[in-house]
């Protein structure tokens, strides 16, 4: 047999009234109150749903705004901002700086012409200033004395002698008329007179050889200059070759042996101005090159500038100095050193285009400066030139050009 598994009440009354019918299932419990939890969680997972569903668009929303975001930011960071700069043509004056030893112009030494002797005194010492003919030492001459007085009587014999035959022939003269003797006589009586007359010549001239050694003795100033050095003292014995006893600076003019590379000497011309700073003095001195050296050395690549200078006591020979030599002027674009770089090829700097676009321009470069570096060639000066960064551009990278203000 079949039984219904519902059981269903009958109506009562509960004030009055009649309530709804209710069904229960076999177990007694209320299939109504089933539906009512069914209904409720049905409410509670289309919440979770849709609560899900907007949490998933809100993230999506912002995940998606975050990469709109890197991607615009992406877009600015991909093209580099450089400083640029339009260097133009500017006028520089040539400076070429070198190095080297001070010495004197023309150095005078000085040494024992005569016979020489014994030093009785030295007049001067190194720092002086003398003049042209001035005893720089006195040379014991007392033997040299007494040959010329005796060189001196010799002379005043011979000079008797030759009054003594003139006499003799005049009176020859005067008897040969007579008769009283031949001209025989006469020619013998002439012939002693030109004798003694010869001997008079002869001892004059001993004598003033003899007064020029003596006057040969003291040592004595060829020009007016200063002292340098001074090698002989008092007792001494000195001759000709005694060697140099004293060394002078002829008027004191000093001169710089400037040191240069073959390069740098090529833009010099004698009598181009030059300053010269002695190591250790605050002063500078202005001089000029007055000879450039015709040969460069084969080991250090250099030559000689050789820099005139006045006396001044400042200036001593043997000292170090650095010379700033003008080598004229130069009409070029100038660029800061940042601006060139260098590589294997040489030389080159970054030029930006009309696309903004840079393009590798090779150089060539020329003076350096305290305020940059001369383009000889390359450019023409109205380019626009990566100032800056040029290490980490690449040629034919975008860039976002910005005036330098350095320039303005």
């Amino acid at each position: 047999m079949n039984y219904d598994g519902k059981i269903e009440a009958g109506p009562s009354q509960v004030g009055g009234q009649a309530d709804e019918p209710h069904v229960f299932d076999a177990t007694g419990t209320s299939l109504d109150r089933d539906d009512a939890l069914d209904r409720r969680s049905r409410r509670v997972i289309v919440l979770v749903i849709v609560t899900v569903v907007l949490l998933a668009a809100a993230l999506w929303f912002v995940l998606h705004k975050g990469d709109a975001a890197d991607a615009a930011g992406a877009d600015t960071t991909q093209v580099p901002v450089v400083s640029v700069v339009v260097p133009g043509r500017s006028s520089v004056a040539g400076e070429i700086t070198g190095t080297g030893s001070l010495a004197a112009r023309r150095a005078m030494p000085v040494g024992s012409v005569g016979e020489g002797g014994e030093v009785r005194e030295v007049r001067v010492d190194a720092g002086d200033w003398v003049e042209k003919g001035q005893v720089l030492a006195v040379i014991d001459r007392s033997v040299q004395v007494q040959s010329a007085a005796s060189q001196s009587a010799q002379v005043r014999v011979a000079e008797a002698d030759a009054r003594l035959a003139q006499a003799n022939l005049d009176r020859g003269l005067k008897l040969v008329d007579r008769g009283f003797i031949s001209k025989a006589d006469i020619d013998q009586l002439t012939a002693t007179r030109d004798a003694a007359a010869a001997r008079v010549g002869v001892a004059r001239a001993t004598l003033g050889q003899l007064q020029a050694q003596n006057a040969r003795l003291n040592i004595v100033a060829p020009a007016s200059g200063l002292v340098l050095a001074r090698n002989v003292e008092v007792g001494q014995v000195v001759s000709g070759g005694s060697g140099v006893l004293f060394n002078l600076a002829r008027d004191g003019e000093m001169e710089l042996l400037a040191l240069l590379s073959e390069d740098d000497l090529a833009k010099l011309h004698v009598g181009v101005a030059a300053n010269v700073t002695p190591v250790g003095s605050g002063r500078s001195f202005t001089g000029q090159v007055w000879q450039l050296a015709p040969t460069i050395d084969n080991t250090t690549r250099q030559g000689t500038a050789r820099i005139a200078l006045k006396y001044d006591p400042a200036l001593r020979p043997g000292g170090f100095a650095t010379a700033v030599i003008e080598s004229g002027t130069v009409v070029a674009p100038m660029l800061p050193e940042s601006a060139i770089q260098n590589d294997a090829k040489g030389a080159f700097v970054y030029v930006v285009g009309k696309d903004d676009r840079v393009h590798r321009q090779a150089v060539k470069t020329g003076l350096v400066t305290a305020t940059g570096i001369t383009v000889t060639s390359g450019l023409n000066g109205d380019e626009k030139i990566v100032m800056r960064a040029g290490g980490f551009l690449n040629d034919g990278d975008k860039v976002k050009p910005r005036p330098s203000t350095a320039a303005k």
